[in-house]
């Protein structure tokens, strides 16, 4: 790498000199999310896991991918690049569980007008911290300097996740049945979804940001809070019990992800008291003056994950999951009728 240097390339915006030095500075941050199967290649052109099958006789690997979206420009007003790569884990591994697969591998996409090495290791950081709450492992990804694409002070974060479940125990959304229990556990606030309508509302990017006794902060600080990763507590849980079928209430919010965990002829009856929504929801459906239903139909409004369970299992699902440190409840049930979801 010493060698590799093109002072023409560098006059075209391109300091490959700084992509290494930003391999360097995030070493640390990868090193922290080695699990047993990784394998150790970062600078390589391939990220490798070894996969131990042990108890997994019918193996079913899982994926899903993603990124932060509008968030990030949150981040570039703020300055503070460590949260969204937490984000960008979760938007991946939330989604993967929600197969009932344990998430094993982490890559990153990180594209930006002009590579700040300090900057991209506070970035990295953030998707090792995201990595380290899901037990996976990043494994790869890739830094691109792309001059006259972006703004030099912007950037791009995507990423893809795989994982892996045995075929017996994908979650089968056909086992849901009138009757079940619907469980909702706590997000940690808007999480990664609806910012350009969060944006439109707070007008940050105008001298919006303010000190909001409600939350107990600034909007900014608040709104950056990274989105909550479920993928321990929930494996906790499918040891434990049998889980019908989960939803991860991203973009959309309850009247589109609900009703992908559910067969025809179910439908989900949300209720609204079960459980508390965050001030931040509040603030913005006043200051948007944003109808009810665009609400549940946006934002996750304090529920960032929901499952269904037979009745009888429900009041113990609770207890498990409160035990793990997260805020459960349930908020709802399953219903005959349209496949779909009723607020009331």
């Amino acid at each position: 790498m010493q060698n590799s240097f093109s002072s023409s390339y560098k006059e075209a915006g391109v300091d490959v000199t700084a992509g290494y030095r930003a391999v360097e500075l995030m070493k640390s941050h990868v090193q922290r999310t080695m699990t047993a199967g990784a394998l150790d290649t970062i600078g390589g052109f391939g990220g490798m896991f070894q996969l131990d099958l042990t108890g997994i006789p019918h193996p079913v690997l899982v994926s899903g991918t993603d990124g932060v979206g509008t968030k990030l420009r949150l981040a570039f007003l703020s300055g503070r690049h460590d949260t969204v790569g937490i984000d960008c884990v979760a938007m991946c591994v939330n989604d993967i569980i929600c197969c009932g697969a344990k998430p094993l591998i982490f890559l990153d996409y990180l594209a930006m007008g002009k590579n700040v090495p300090e900057r991209v290791a506070e970035t990295v950081k953030g998707v090792a911290d995201g990595c380290v709450q899901a037990g996976c492992a990043l494994v790869g990804g890739e830094t691109a300097e792309m001059p006259g694409f972006y703004p030099e002070d912007e950037y791009d974060l995507a990423g893809f996740s795989v994982g892996v479940v045995d075929r017996e125990k994908v979650l089968d959304r056909s086992a849901v049945r009138p009757g079940d229990a619907l469980i909702g556990i706590a997000s940690s606030g808007v999480h990664s979804n609806g910012f350009s309508l969060v944006r439109k509302v707070f007008q940050l990017e105008k001298g919006g940001d303010r000190y909001c006794a409600e939350l107990g902060g600034t909007l900014l600080e608040t709104l950056l809070t990274p989105t909550k990763i479920y993928v321990k507590p929930m494996l906790s849980l499918f040891e434990k019990l049998t889980v019908k079928s989960v939803s991860h209430i991203t973009g959309g919010g309850f009247y589109e992800n609900i009703p992908r965990s559910l067969p025809e002829g179910c439908m989900a009856l949300i209720r609204k008291g079960s459980f508390p929504a965050p001030p931040i929801f509040s603030l913005l459906q006043q200051e948007g003056n944003i109808p009810e239903r665009d609400m549940y139909n946006t934002f996750n409004m304090g529920i960032g994950m929901t499952f269904t369970v037979s009745p009888e299992d429900a009041d113990e699902a609770v207890r498990i999951l409160n035990e793990t440190g997260e805020s459960a409840c349930i908020v709802g049930e399953i219903i005959a009728g349209e496949q779909g979801v009723r607020i009331e």
